[in-house]
C-alpha cells in the first residue's frame, strides 16, 4: 500500500487552489449523521464556552469556522468542529466523544480533512496501557483487528498516512485509520460505511460496559483531560489556523478543543 509522509500544510502547498466545498458539505453530512446517533444515546447539552466559536472567521468567502462542545452525565466532553477555507483547497472537520470516567470504554476519535484531497482518521482512542492491560485490549481492539486489514488490502486507492510527528504517531491505537484518498463519491461512500460501523461498535461497548468503581474514577478522568490536552495541543493541523487566524485565536480554538475554558462540571 502506499504511503503519505507530508505535512498537511505541504499537501496543501504542494496542491492546486481548487474549490471543494461540495467535498466539505458531503463530509460534513457524514459527520452531521454520526452525530445524531450518539445524540439519541446521550444526555447532552452544549457547553457555553463554546457559543462564541459558533461561527468564526469569514466564511464562505474566507477561512471560517464552527466549535460546538458538549457535555452530560455520561459524555466528558464531545466536540463537533470545523475549521478551514474550502474554496481554498482546505477543510479540517473532527466528531471526537470523550466519555466520563463512570466506564472504561475508549474514547471515539473521528477526523476528516480535505488537503484538497480527501482524508480520514478514525480510533478508539486509549485510555490505558493496553500492552499492560490486555483483558483492555482483547475486548475492545482485537475483534476489530480482522475488519482493519481487510480494509487495508480492499482499498488500494487509499494511501496510508504517516504523520511526521512522533507524538501523533504515538497517541495512535494499532487498529488506528488514517489515510488519504481521491475525492471520488465511492470513495467517501467507503468511509461513511466504515464510521458509522466502528460507531455503532463503540455505542454497543459503552451499553454494555461494566462500570467503574467510584475509587477509580478520578484518576481515570485525571488521565483522560491530559490525553485530551496533549493531543490538542499538539496536533500538527493547528499551523492552519494560525495561518488563517493567528496564534491568539488559535490558542483560542485549542482550549475550546479539550475544554480549557469550560463552565459545565465534569462528570463524576
Amino acid at each position: 500500500m502506499k504511503e503519505t509522509l507530508q505535512y498537511v500544510e505541504q499537501m496543501l502547498d504542494e496542491s492546486p487552489t481548487i474549490d471543494v466545498t461540495e467535498t466539505f458539505e458531503r463530509l460534513q453530512t457524514v459527520l452531521a449523521e454520526l452525530k445524531a446517533k450518539i445524540d439519541a444515546r446521550f444526555e447532552l447539552t452544549r457547553d457555553p464556552s463554546s457559543e462564541e466559536f459558533d461561527s468564526y472567521g469569514t466564511y464562505p468567502e474566507g477561512p471560517g469556522g464552527r466549535i460546538e462542545a458538549y457535555t452530560g452525565p455520561e459524555i466528558d466532553w464531545m466536540v463537533h468542529s470545523w475549521l478551514g477555507n474550502p474554496k481554498a483547497s482546505f477543510a479540517n472537520l473532527h466528531l471526537t466523544v470523550w466519555l466520563g470516567p463512570q466506564v472504561n470504554v475508549p474514547h471515539l476519535g473521528i477526523a476528516l480533512l480535505v488537503w484538497p484531497e480527501g482524508w480520514f482518521y478514525q480510533d478508539f482512542i486509549p485510555r490505558v496501557n493496553l500492552v499492560e492491560q490486555g483483558e483492555h485490549y482483547d475486548r475492545h481492539y482485537a475483534p476489530l483487528d480482522a475488519d482493519w486489514l481487510r480494509f487495508k488490502e480492499e482499498n488500494p486507492d487509499f494511501t496510508w498516512f504517516t504523520s511526521r510527528a512522533g507524538f501523533i504517531r504515538e497517541s495512535l491505537s494499532s487498529n488506528a485509520y488514517c489515510y488519504s484518498f481521491p475525492r471520488a463519491q465511492q470513495h467517501i461512500d467507503a468511509v461513511r460505511e466504515l464510521l458509522h460501523a466502528r460507531v455503532d461498535d463503540w455505542l454497543r461497548w459503552v451499553d454494555e460496559a461494566e462500570p467503574v468503581p467510584e475509587a477509580d474514577r478520578p484518576a481515570l478522568a485525571a488521565t483522560d483531560l491530559a490525553i485530551r490536552r496533549n493531543i490538542a495541543d499538539r496536533d500538527p493541523a493547528n499551523v492552519m489556523g494560525v495561518r488563517y487566524f493567528g496564534e491568539e485565536m488559535t490558542g483560542r480554538l485549542v482550549r475550546a478543543l479539550w475544554g480549557g475554558d469550560r463552565v459545565l462540571p465534569r462528570p463524576t
